[in-house]
């Protein structure tokens, strides 16, 4: 690991991160009369499993077999197309923890702490031991071992989404799997349940229910489901050619064929609200894969060949970049640039309000920018070179400076960030 930045500037970061978060909890575990056990929160002072007795007061969120920090534990989960490597990159300490080969790796995603590795006809659970869990006015950081949970009889996910509770990877063929989240967090995939009738969208667990986008009619709808599967309702406003999906702090947004669909829930009953392009939109150039910083409600999409679409969800505002030819794109949200990398490598930063482009900087040569992808947190953004076998961490706030590259023993082909 190459640091090109002073170890104490990064260290009095996060003495001031760890200071604030502390607070933020403190004040939230005040105000609430306590959290669910099992919906995910956390305590600092954990004690040891083996010494609490069992009839001691269980901790305000306390989770078994898992540490409490106070600051994210970002990681990232990186696979070789070529060699079938997999590893885990722990972005505290920047130690790569390898995982067993898979050989034809064809693709990678990830629901915050699990990752879902498609190879060779099957889809194998790996989990990267961080997590977040966020309870609106506090959240909770975790950690824990690093292990691979084992493989499940499932087509390659076109979309995964999971809550507390569920997982559901998406085929995009009409099917989709539920996966229980205690058993995954006790180390074991099990079968799942098939969801029949899933349309070509995305499931999305929701509210303790399913938000299932059919896809392919003019008038498409979004159904609801309960957790077993029962029709509940469907919205009145269509969502035709339903594409990506993205979970916001203000609701769960659907790309569609005319703009955007954002999901809310209130009380129970749930209501839907389109967000329209504004302007007529040919199919090249719509928003299907919505990428954005986990919760936040800024989100961007590449638009045709040479441009970059950014949904305002708060303003209810799109807003069109033309940026040249980009191969990846993201966001950390408001106030955050827009971060496009261009076919040629470079990496570039943009105005989300005025679509000006503040900082430009060479970071991949062409044949790595082929297969890169920009992931997102709340001071730092990660590109992957396959091609010199690193990970870059750039400071997006800082005209893009390189703050470290993490080279690796194999090629970072897919990637993708847990502990959000």
């Amino acid at each position: 690991m190459t640091l090109t930045t002073p170890a104490a500037s990064r260290a009095l970061g996060g003495i001031r991160t760890a200071t604030v978060l502390s607070c933020a909890v403190l004040v939230g575990c005040a105000l609430l009369t306590g959290c669910q056990r099992g919906d995910g929160g956390g305590s600092g002072d954990r004690p040891d499993p083996k010494a609490r007795s069992s009839d001691a007061p269980v901790p305000h969120g306390y989770v078994e077999g898992a540490e409490e920090t106070s600051e994210q534990q970002s990681r990232l989960v990186l696979a070789d197309a070529g060699t079938g490597a997999v590893g885990v990159l722990d972005l505290i300490g920047g130690e790569v923890t390898p995982l067993k080969r898979a050989e034809g790796v064809q693709g990678l995603r990830a629901d915050g702490r699990f990752a879902y590795l498609t190879a060779a006809g099957a889809t194998r659970v790996l989990d990267s031991g961080a997590w977040t869990v966020d309870h609106g006015d506090h959240v909770h950081y975790y950690r824990t071992g690093i292990r691979d949970v084992g493989a499940i009889e499932a087509t390659a996910p076109a979309h995964v989404h999971g809550d507390p509770a569920l997982t559901a990877l998406s085929s995009g063929t009409g099917t989709a799997l539920l996966l229980d989240r205690e058993k995954l967090e006790s180390g074991s995939a099990g079968r799942g349940r098939a969801l029949a009738g899933a349309g070509r969208g995305a499931v999305v667990p929701y509210r303790e229910h399913l938000l299932v986008a059919s896809a392919g009619a003019e008038r498409a709808t979004v159904r609801i489901l309960s957790r077993d599967g029962t029709d509940v309702a469907t919205l009145g406003e269509p969502c035709a050619a339903a594409g990506g999906a993205a979970v916001t702090r203000r609701g769960v947004v659907f790309g569609c064929s005319d703009g955007a669909l954002l999901v809310t829930e209130e009380k129970g009953a749930f209501s839907a609200e389109k967000i329209s392009y504004g302007t007529r939109v040919s199919a090249s150039e719509r928003a299907v894969d919505l990428r954005h910083r986990a919760g936040s409600t800024t989100l961007v999409a590449t638009s045709g060949d040479d441009a970059v679409w950014i949904l305002d969800v708060t303003d209810r505002t799109w807003t069109r970049v033309e940026t040249g030819p980009v191969v990846a794109v993201n966001t950390a949200g408001e106030g955050a640039p827009l971060l496009a990398l261009g076919e040629d490598g470079a990496l570039s930063a943009y105005d989300t309000g005025t679509g000006e482009r503040t900082a430009r900087v060479p970071l991949l040569s062409a044949k790595g920018a082929a297969s890169a992808v920009i992931e997102v947190d709340t001071s730092r953004a990660y590109v992957n070179d396959a091609a010199a076998r690193k990970v870059y961490e750039i400071d997006y706030n800082d005209r893009l400076r390189l703050a470290r590259t993490f080279p690796l023993g194999f090629a970072p082909t897919y990637m993708v960030e847990t502990g959000r």
